[in-house]
């Protein structure tokens, strides 16, 4: 479920494409349990990468604004467990 959230995530998929992802990969409507995984690792992926970033930012790594890239993570993360369905989302699982 890491790499699906990881897919969505760096291919900027909507809810749609999230739900025929996931269709494909179970072969048929995933649970509220596996879907509710899935979104919980997109907001781990963009954490992850957060931190990536502000360790090339600590490291003086010159080859890109790793400051707005960490920002821009970090933004969307904290977007995703701020909304409504993120704790839909935990309870399912």
């Amino acid at each position: 479920m890491w790499d699906l959230g990881d897919l969505s995530v760096e291919g900027g998929f909507s809810d749609a494409q999230d739900e025929e992802m996931l269709t494909a990969y179970f072969d048929g409507e995933a649970t509220a349990a596996d879907r509710g995984r899935m979104v919980i690792y997109k907001a781990m992926c963009d954490l992850l990468w957060t931190l990536w970033g502000l360790i090339q930012l600590a490291n003086d790594n010159p080859a890109e604004d790793f400051r707005a890239y960490a920002d821009g993570r970090f933004a969307r993360c904290k977007a995703l467990m701020g909304s409504a369905e993120f704790n839909r989302h935990i309870q399912a699982i």
